[in-house]
């Protein structure tokens, strides 16, 4: 099987597939390493930005990732070929872990003023925040409501991981090449074709997002690869490069 894919699609699959056995074996050093972390975090470290494509919480999350990789990224590296392939799915990679981390700040630093605003330092707070004994944030937290404290904590303490924001890309892309290529969702009995299926995930990521809610997914990541997968593909188009392969 490995043989009929790919080069560039089964290089990711392998890289993702050896990332996930070391984290079942090393467990919080890939995670603290290796994952994307919020940049005031003491573990964040610049090639996160890269490598949390390559880190995933469960089988279930790479199962999915590894498949959609497969299933829609091969088609598109047959017609683009490799180097293009590889650009596109790590630009739309980076344009997620982007998108997540500039959200990711913005609710922070409004939990952070919501915070002060009740009349805690923020050097106290910070404080707490990166702890090494333990530091219990509940009496920071006591002057501001659960949700502005599940926000701040979800920021700070949650790492990214994943190669969704990656793979919402591919999806776009595949939707701008085969729009009309019939595909399945898991809770309806019937296909879609591509140009409205996509945009169907995207909306649905988008109203989580919007609407903050605590769904264990980072919708923003999906929706920053998404974005910037579409923006490739909008100029491509209308510059002939989407007929062209680069090797």
């Amino acid at each position: 099987m490995l043989q009929q894919m790919t080069p560039a699609v089964r290089g990711i699959l392998i890289a993702n597939v050896l990332f996930f056995l070391l984290t079942l074996s090393l467990g919080d050093f890939m995670y603290g390493r290796f994952s994307l972390w919020f940049m005031e975090n003491p573990r964040f470290g610049f090639w996160q930005f890269a490598t949390h494509m390559f880190m995933h919480g469960g089988f279930a999350h790479i199962l999915f990732n590894m498949y959609a990789v497969v299933a829609f990224g091969t088609p598109l590296e047959r017609q683009w070929g490799q180097e293009k392939f590889i650009f596109f799915f790590f630009s739309a990679g980076l344009g997620a872990a982007f998108l997540h981390t500039g959200v990711n700040y913005i609710y922070f630093n409004s939990a952070v003023e919501a915070i002060v605003d009740s009349g805690i330092s923020r050097v106290q707070l910070f404080e707490a925040l990166t702890s090494t004994s333990g530091v219990n944030l509940s009496y920071i937290e006591s002057g501001v409501s659960y949700e502005v404290a599940e926000q701040l904590r979800s920021a700070f303490y949650t790492p990214a991981v994943g190669a969704s924001g990656a793979v919402y890309g591919v999806l776009v892309a595949f939707a701008f090449m085969y729009p009309n290529a019939r595909l399945m969702l898991l809770f309806l009995p019937f296909p879609i074709k591509a140009k409205y299926f996509v945009p169907l995930i995207i909306l649905g990521d988008l109203y989580f997002g919007i609407t903050n809610q605590n769904t264990g997914i980072a919708h923003f990541a999906h929706i920053g690869g998404a974005l910037l997968g579409y923006i490739m593909m909008w100029y491509w188009s209308r510059n002939s490069f989407n007929n062209h392969r680069w090797n």
